[in-house]
């Protein structure tokens, strides 16, 4: 039986459950949203304090829906952040097929944007209109990260509501752990969207190097 992903896993507990999964509280096992991050060029961040009026001036006009959210946020973003040049690939609007341990049932859904390296998924984004919490959008993440081709190695997701922006770490393995950064509010200052780039790049980074 095939059954949406957004129809079949609407909150964490859910998540958990069917991918046996729990999350981590253990510090050193994201460290890539919090240590060793990248400076930002003059030029990165001009772009980003760019973004950033940009979005301003169309979310103050009032509630902004789920692709202009994509379209002012989150692809500038992984532009900015080299997710769009070498040895990156992007995969707009991806179908995925997730068949739980029971054989039975297959979760079909979407995915925003997916980035590749060398067929491994860098990056989940998955973005939601800015009415909705990005703790909405978590459930489903933590799915299309389940669906990782190459589940021996980590995957990162980002997701976003344009006001906030939260970064996710899924491992598989015997045990199967997640971990989430803080939440980003771009919304309030320049520097949090600053810290949000620095996040992607260091994650590009660790994927590059991984690859190799």
């Amino acid at each position: 039986m095939s059954i949406a992903i957004t129809e079949a896993i609407t909150t964490l507990a859910e998540a958990e459950r069917r991918f046996n999964l729990s999350r981590t509280e253990d510090e050193t096992f994201f460290l890539e949203w919090n240590t060793s991050l990248p400076e930002l060029s003059t030029v990165e961040q001009t772009a980003l304090d760019e973004l950033r009026r940009r979005y301003l001036y169309h979310r103050f006009e009032g509630q902004l829906l789920e692709g202009t959210v994509t379209l002012l946020l989150a692809s500038p973003l992984l532009t900015i952040a080299g997710f769009y040049d070498p040895p990156f690939r992007v995969r707009a609007e991806e179908s995925v097929q997730l068949t739980l341990d029971d054989g039975e049932e297959v979760l079909q859904g979407r995915i925003d944007v997916l980035v590749l390296l060398n067929q491994l998924w860098v990056v989940v984004l998955e973005s939601k209109k800015t009415a909705l919490s990005v703790w909405v959008a978590l459930p489903q993440t933590l799915a299309y990260l389940m669906a990782n081709p190459q589940p021996e190695r980590p995957s990162f997701g980002m997701v976003t509501n344009g006001d906030d922006i939260l970064f996710v770490k899924l491992v598989q393995g015997s045990q199967q752990h997640y971990a989430l950064s803080r939440v980003f509010a771009p919304f309030t200052s320049s520097q949090e969207l600053y810290s949000a780039s620095q996040i992607l790049k260091r994650i590009g980074h660790v994927m590059g190097d991984a690859a190799m």
